[in-house]
């Protein structure tokens, strides 16, 4: 039997910044755009939760049927159950959700990569920095997972992750010298990346180098139209 193609509609969804969502909400216009430029022939939309009628407006636009790619650095409550949920709201369809973000393999190889590239090897120090969160422990998971795989495959002689919303906290990984280096696991930079992020580590005395997120390196785009590619053509 000849299986009906699945329609090359995307939808690129983010949490947002509930106090100001233009900023974050053009953010991941963009990078749908850059998405998009990987893939002809598709139509690759945004939306954050942030704003009330961005994702029912995207839906409408997209119809009934395409991949849902969630910018979210782990998986859970967002991911898992309110993200379903407002889709059904939206009016519902054959909408595919793919792994968030973080979670994706190959943006976990790419943060190897990142980290290799910057310098990092064997005998060098790792500070992954991350959200966390004091409700769900799959955050951390998700992190002190990442570290450890950075941590593995480049030899080092230390790999940890710290975070903004739970322990251990940013402003208490102390220790970590001029040869070190920051990766701030985040999939944009908002809030947390421009505020709380440098004053955390100057708090710890971090003398390392601190990298871009990893959301922001020009190669996600393409591995982000790879995995929808990927969830379009599964049966």
């Amino acid at each position: 039997m000849t299986r009906t193609p699945f329609p090359p509609a995307a939808l690129i969804v983010a949490h947002g910044q509930p106090s100001d969502p233009a900023p974050a909400a053009a953010e991941l216009a963009k990078l749908a755009a850059q998405v998009g430029a990987h893939l002809p022939g598709w139509r690759v939309e945004s939306a954050t939760l942030a704003e009330a009628d961005a994702l029912p407006q995207a839906r409408a636009r997209l119809g009934d049927m395409g991949v849902v790619y969630p910018m979210f650095m782990a998986g859970g409550w967002f991911t898992n159950v309110h993200l379903p949920e407002r889709l059904a709201a939206a009016g519902g369809g054959a909408w595919r959700i793919t792994a968030p973000f973080g979670l994706d393999d190959a943006v976990q190889d790419l943060a190897v990569t990142i980290a290799q590239e910057a310098g990092l090897g064997a005998g060098g120090a790792l500070l992954l920095a991350a959200h966390g969160s004091f409700r769900s422990p799959a955050p951390s998971e998700v992190a002190r997972a990442m570290a450890a795989r950075i941590g593995n495959a480049l030899g080092l002689a230390r790999a940890e992750a710290a975070f903004i919303d739970q322990d251990p906290r940013l402003a208490e990984a102390v220790g970590f010298g001029q040869g070190s280096l920051c990766l701030p696991f985040f999939a944009a930079k908002g809030g947390h990346v421009i505020d709380d992020l440098p004053t955390a580590l100057a708090q710890a005395g971090f003398a390392g180098r601190v990298l871009e997120p990893l959301g922001l390196d020009p190669r996600v785009p393409g591995l982000i139209a790879k995995a929808l590619q990927r969830a379009a053509a599964t049966d």
